[in-house]
């Protein structure tokens, strides 16, 4: 046994270098919420005999369950197929109770921005537009809401959670469109910046490219198939296992997320 290669990480190594198996130490967190949209609610694409498309939200499909049933975690899917962060300020999470501090979690993962910015065309915008006195008053820009998800948070629900800001993948279709989603992954590491205990989990970087052999493998219409929704987990459980490798000082204290100890 290699001990030092197994036990530290080397300066060379990237995120997603090794996918990894077994237990990886996103376990240890024992609550994750996912906020996000379609693909973090595990969404399947169906079509009718007439060829119109079905929607359909199957949650234990969704990466985020994935994650925890491998790592012996208890996942909240606070999710939805279409959402975007202005609507999940302004209305869903208040509808569904998710804003309860009895669902607080040691960690979030926030998978939001391909309604917003790609599909409707929100402007962006930027840290400048956080309200350093209130969340409430953030200007109506996708970092703006964004940021109110956070801030809300730390502020009522749980002040010590990692939170975990994730990125959308390349695409190999109009570079209009994907620059969008490259101005995104940018606006991310401001926020990880902006915000204490937040990092970013980089796939417009770090991971493939969602190209028409992608799209053969791992997508059901204009959604994943569950092959896609197993590697999306395998991705997302191994950049967290990366980020507290690198990190091990900013997690050491995970246990007393909550519980008032130092």
């Amino acid at each position: 046994m290699n001990w030092e290669k197994e036990l530290y990480m080397s300066e060379q190594e990237q995120p997603l270098d090794r996918l990894v198996e077994g237990y990886s130490n996103t376990s240890i967190f024992r609550t994750i919420g996912f906020i996000g949209d379609s693909l973090s609610s595990g969404e399947f694409e169906s079509r009718n005999e007439e060829g119109k498309p079905g929607y359909h939200d199957y949650y234990d499909y969704s990466w985020g369950q994935y994650i925890a049933r491998k790592n012996g975690l208890k996942a909240y899917n606070f999710s939805k197929g279409g959402m975007q962060a202005k609507a999940y300020m302004e209305k869903f999470a208040e509808e569904n109770g998710f804003w309860d501090p009895a669902l607080a979690c040691q960690a979030y993962v926030l998978a939001l921005g391909v309604n917003d910015v790609v599909n409707a065309g929100m402007e962006i915008g930027s840290v400048a537009d956080i309200d350093p006195e209130d969340w409430r008053s953030n200007k109506p820009t996708f970092v703006g809401y964004y940021a109110q998800i956070i801030a809300r948070i730390k502020a009522e629900i749980q002040p010590e959670a990692k939170f975990f800001l994730m990125t959308m993948m390349r695409h190999d279709e109009s570079a209009e469109r994907d620059e969008k989603r490259r101005k995104h992954a940018e606006a991310l590491y401001d926020l990880a910046a902006h915000f204490e205990n937040t990092y970013v989990i980089d796939l417009y970087r770090y991971g493939p490219v969602y190209s028409e052999a992608y799209e053969k493998a791992y997508s059901l219409y204009g959604h994943l198939n569950p092959m896609g929704y197993v590697l999306t987990a395998k991705m997302v459980d191994s950049y967290i296992d990366y980020i507290i490798r690198k990190n091990p000082e900013d997690f050491c204290r995970v246990p007393f997320i909550g519980k008032g100890l130092k």
